[in-house]
């Protein structure tokens, strides 16, 4: 599947293949008719996390060129960070050249900020948590003046930090978009408002999507930090006492109400945590009825998840269709709504 080179003028155009376990039925449409699909009573949950330009260009003390992509906010303050050799978002991560090895108490400069290797994490020599120099409003003064959005090779050029912004972004905590939103237009939400659907939200840390190492871009999505408000607990309950519909916008939305509800014993309980949870096929949903995402290939992770909602071969089927019609896929392209009747 082509993937999607720029983020569209009017994102509601884009196209919306509705996948319908229950029936089977898979149809073409677009996002500005998720109201005629959704019905009064729905609840949608979106993840109200901004988009940190989490791309930090800069060089180690001995003067060797690299980019650190942070990855998530630790409790404590510190971060992990995946390291990158010399090279930019023009290159294909899998490309890029291997970045200098390092060392606990290594130093990097990066634009305005410091940062200091706390460790280098088990799973892969690129994976470190570090410290930077700066704290409160430095710290986030100078991440939002060095600091740049994370993208890829196939884009058409560089991305301006509003390119990556839901229409309803809050608090600084992705890494990456949670791309699944950003066709949501003011536009298309007030339709979804005039025809009674509610909206609720919950804040998740996106992490990377891509790291260009095979190992870990297997152990992907890492753990990632949530922070669930009763008021949204409130609206699911209300909602399914009410027979109506828990619609989560994007994968992250399901890995945090679905990860809460694990840790609790199967029930929905406000606070902020962090998920482990990695669903696919023979999982049951316990809060989600449908979710609204990208077109996924077959190879992400992402695609795994999606069979916790359908079976594999209606999947199979809608990316084929998707294929033929020209869907075009990765965080600014066309979305998927897997939702029964």
């Amino acid at each position: 599947m082509n993937a999607a080179r720029w983020p569209r003028e009017h994102p509601e155009t884009g196209r919306l293949l509705h996948i319908a376990p229950s029936t089977g039925r898979i149809s073409d449409r677009r996002v500005e008719h998720l109201p005629e699909l959704l019905r009064e009573g729905d609840l949608l949950v979106v993840n109200d996390a901004a988009t940190l330009p989490a791309s930090l260009p800069g060089r180690t003390e001995e003067g060797t060129p690299i980019e650190l992509r942070l990855l998530a906010r630790e409790e404590q303050g510190t971060w992990t960070a995946v390291l990158f050799g010399a090279g930019d978002w023009r290159m294909r991560t899998e490309d890029r050249p291997a970045p200098p090895s390092l060392l606990p108490g290594s130093r990097l400069v990066l634009g305005s900020l410091t940062a200091r290797v706390v460790e280098v994490l088990p799973l892969s020599a690129r994976l470190l948590r570090v410290a930077f120099d700066a704290e409160g409003a430095a710290l986030w003064t100078g991440l939002y003046r060095s600091g740049r959005p994370v993208q890829y090779s196939y884009l058409a050029g560089p991305l301006a930090l509003w390119h990556i912004q839901t229409a309803y972004a809050a608090r600084p905590w992705a890494a990456e978009a949670p791309s699944a939103g950003l066709p949501l237009t003011w536009k298309v939400l007030l339709d979804l408002r005039r025809r009674g659907v509610r909206f609720a939200s919950l804040t998740h840390a996106a992490g990377l999507s891509s790291t260009g190492d095979a190992a870990l871009d297997a152990a992907l999505p890492r753990p990632e930090r949530f922070d669930i408000p009763a008021s949204t607990v409130e609206a699911i309950l209300a909602t399914r006492a009410a027979g109506g519909r828990i619609v989560a916008v994007g994968t992250t939305v399901v890995r945090a109400l679905e990860g809460r509800a694990l840790q609790a014993g199967g029930t929905l309980t406000p606070g902020e945590g962090v998920t482990e949870l990695l669903m696919g096929p023979g999982f049951v949903p316990r809060v989600v009825d449908g979710l609204l995402t990208g077109v996924h290939d077959p190879t992400t992770s992402h695609y795994m998840l999606l069979q916790a909602f359908a079976p594999l071969p209606l999947l199979r089927e809608a990316v084929q269709m998707a294929e033929k019609l020209g869907y075009l896929g990765h965080e600014f392209g066309d979305s998927s709504l897997i939702l029964s009747p």
